[in-house]
């Protein structure tokens, strides 16, 4: 009976490294959600006082400019022409645009389905590239997000976090350096021109837009009023 039992203690001392292992890794993601849930919840009424990318900028560049500016502080048309540029059915999904990722898989993958949501949830919470962890995590935060933060919120974060030129974040920062005017008091065309810049930033000018841009911005002009009159601005529009 004893050898019994002295065979059967060791074949369960292996396992309980694994089992202490296990429960580690678990606490550590419920810890790890536990903080994204918390941050969330807080920049659902707190202003995000920068970003990691943003602080890479300024490591890099000496500084950025970057200046919060609230949403009712901000001309109607700027949110409306970043949706028509970005994300046209910001108002319709859920974070998440399938249509628009089964486009871009159906183009072989060289086109962006990314929602406005997303792109908060990687500048906010996150960092830039194309790994597959941070796609993980931006997949797993953005319906929290979605959930917790009202549509307004979330283009009003991304409207004061946004690259808008190299060293240059968010729209009040933007609207100085390219028209010299607050964001109250941008111009349709001037908002389509800072919206078009979003996808390349670095390389491309609000102020003096390329003829490509030009014409980009035009169609961005015309979609910023589209969605205005077929409701699409609604979720985020009195």
């Amino acid at each position: 009976m004893a050898k019994s039992s002295t065979r059967k203690k060791v074949k369960s001392e292996p396992r309980r490294p694994v089992r202490r292992i296990v429960r580690w890794v678990s606490r550590g993601l419920a810890a790890c959600f536990a903080l994204v849930l918390a941050l969330v919840l807080l920049f659902a009424v707190v202003n995000p006082p920068t970003t990691f990318y943003m602080w890479q900028e300024g490591q890099r560049l000496g500084g950025v400019k970057q200046e919060w500016v609230d949403w009712a502080d901000i001309a109607p048309v700027m949110p409306r022409s970043v949706v028509a540029a970005e994300d046209a059915n910001f108002c319709l999904h859920w974070g998440f645009d399938m249509g628009a990722i089964r486009a871009a898989i159906d183009a072989g993958g060289n086109r962006g389905a990314s929602t406005l949501t997303q792109q908060v949830v990687k500048n906010v919470f996150l960092w830039q590239g194309r790994t597959y962890l941070r796609k993980a995590l931006e997949a797993m935060i953005t319906p929290l997000v979605e959930v917790i933060w009202s549509k307004q919120r979330i283009l009003e974060v991304y409207l004061n976090v946004a690259e808008f030129g190299e060293g240059v974040f968010g729209i009040k920062a933007a609207a100085a350096r390219d028209f010299a005017v607050e964001p109250a008091a941008l111009t349709a065309q001037q908002a389509a021109r800072l919206a078009v810049v979003l996808p390349d930033p670095k390389d491309r000018s609000a102020e003096k837009p390329s003829r490509f841009l030009r014409k980009r911005a035009a169609s961005v002009l015309d979609g910023a009023e589209t969605i205005r009159r077929d409701g699409r601005s609604a979720c985020f529009e009195p």
